[in-house]
Formats: structure tokens, C-alpha cells, sequence
């Protein structure tokens, strides 16, 4: 469950920074046109760490449990041949159903409202996540999590500091504000959700206590939703499967793009 564990971080941190790696060279100006690129480069890098610490985890397996963790046609093939597995592979040869991030990230740019609501939302929980995770018993992760933690800082003071200046700017920019958060909301409930893996991981003490944070992340969005004079959706229903391998569509293109080289060039290295 550890690696699933993993895994599901290294595909939130992978998918957001795909997403905002779409920004580059098309940012409203410059300066948050490199912004949102290295804060993209902050999320790829968060990536790598963890796919590496997956990739030793799955080593480990003894080889009767390998074959049945990956439905990747490629990867099965990989593993019967008995190769290890690298951080790349992890990367680029896993399908969609075995990818576990959350729904949230997957979701598309559309305009910059909406990038900057899913960035609010997302860097909102990352904050506590990553500030809780530094607690576990887990000496990678926790040593991951405090580094992320201080490039979470950042990425959370520039969202929040978007959502009050365009929700409390113009009309029009109030409105594209609102609209972009009504219509991601229902996507945010995910990431409280305690699944078995996350129970689990929380009773070895390697894991965080979502239920902890969900408080926490609900005070800093309604202190910047004040601010910004924004109102919370009052829809209730949330979205959720993406840490059980059931995506929206938008997972799919993204993969297409992003696994293309690797799969038309199996093994090519630069």
C-alpha cells in the first residue's frame, strides 16, 4: 500500500506540472509566464523524487506480487523480463487506470481563472498535506515532504494572492473568478477523502490524517474567499475516483502528449 501511497503523490505532483508546463510561453505577462513555469519545474522535481522512492519500493516486491500491480502491457512485459524498474518508466509507460491522482489536477487550463482557482485549491491542501506528512515515520517521505513544503509555501501565497486580486478586481474578472470556482469545487472533495490505502497508511503513521486537514484547508479558503469577496459553491456533491484509476477524459490527452516520445522510441535516451 506504500507504493500506491507513493505513486498517488508522485502522479498529483506530475499531472499539475504538466498543467501549468502548458502556461509556457502563453502567460497574460512575463513575469507570470516564469512564474507559473518554475513553479511547474517545483512540481516535476517533487515527481522525480518520489517515482524514484516508487521505483525502489516495487523492487522489493518479491517477483509473485510485481506482475499484477501494473496493467501497462509495456511494463508487464518489462517485468516478466526481469528488469527493474526506473523512475521513467513510472513516468511514461503506466496507463491512465494506473495513474492515482486526484481528479483536480487532471482538470484543463481553460483560462486563467480557472488555472489560478485549481492552484488555490490544490496548493491550499498541499500546505497541510506536506506540513503533516513531515511527521511520518517514513524517513524519505517525510524528508521529501519538508523540502516540498517550502516550495508549497510559495506556490500557495501566489495562488491565494490571484484569487483576491481577480475576485476583488473588476466585474469581469469577479465573475470569471466565481465561475472558474463553481465549476472546480466539485472536484476538491477528493482530496479529503480517506480511502483504504490512506487509513492504512495512517496506522503504520507513515501517511497524513486528511480528516485533520480538511478543517484547516476549509478556514484558509474561507479567509481567502473573504478577502477576495467570493462566495463558497453551495453544491455538496463531489467528484471522485482518481485514486482508484477512474479518471476524467482529460487524463487520457494528457498522457497522449506526455508518454508520446517514450512509446514511439522505447528506451531512447538524450
Amino acid at each position: 500500500m506504500k507504493l500506491d501511497y507513493t505513486l498517488r503523490l508522485a502522479d498529483d505532483a506530475l499531472i499539475m506540472g504538466h498543467r501549468l508546463g502548458e502556461w509556457c510561453g502563453h502567460g497574460p505577462i512575463l513575469e507570470q509566464d516564469i512564474a507559473l513555469t518554475n513553479t511547474s519545474l517545483d512540481h516535476l522535481g517533487r515527481a522525480r523524487s518520489l517515482y524514484q522512492y516508487a521505483a525502489q519500493q516495487f523492487s522489493q516486491l518479491p517477483a509473485e506480487k510485481k506482475a499484477g500491480v501494473f496493467s501497462s502491457v509495456v511494463l508487464q512485459e518489462t517485468i516478466l523480463a526481469g528488469k527493474d524498474l526506473d523512475e521513467d518508466d513510472l513516468a511514461f509507460l503506466r496507463d491512465g487506470w494506473d495513474f492515482r491522482n486526484h481528479l483536480l489536477v487532471e482538470q484543463p487550463n481553460n483560462d486563467w481563472a480557472y488555472t489560478v482557482a485549481r492552484s488555490f485549491f490544490f496548493d491550499a491542501f498541499n500546505y497541510y498535506f506536506y506540513s503533516e506528512l513531515q511527521q511520518s515515520t517514513d524517513e524519505t517521505l517525510a524528508a521529501i515532504a519538508e523540502k516540498s513544503l517550502k516550495e508549497v509555501t510559495y506556490h500557495l501565497r501566489w495562488s491565494s494572492e490571484w484569487i483576491v486580486r481577480l475576485g476583488d478586481g473588476t466585474d469581469e474578472s469577479h465573475a470569471k473568478m466565481q465561475y472558474a470556482v463553481d465549476e472546480l469545487w466539485m472536484y476538491t472533495g477528493e482530496l479529503f477523502v480517506m480511502n483504504d490505502t490512506d487509513k492504512e497508511m495512517l496506522h503504520q503513521g507513515i501517511g497524513a490524517d486528511l480528516e485533520k486537514i480538511k478543517p484547516l484547508w476549509m478556514l484558509k479558503v474561507k479567509a481567502i474567499f473573504e478577502e477576495a469577496t467570493l462566495n463558497i459553491p453551495a453544491g455538496k456533491w463531489m467528484q471522485q475516483g482518481g485514486k482508484e484509476g477512474r479518471h476524467s477524459e482529460h487524463l487520457g490527452y494528457i498522457l497522449a502528449e506526455l508518454q508520446f516520445m517514450q512509446r514511439a522510441y522505447p528506451g531512447m535516451e538524450w
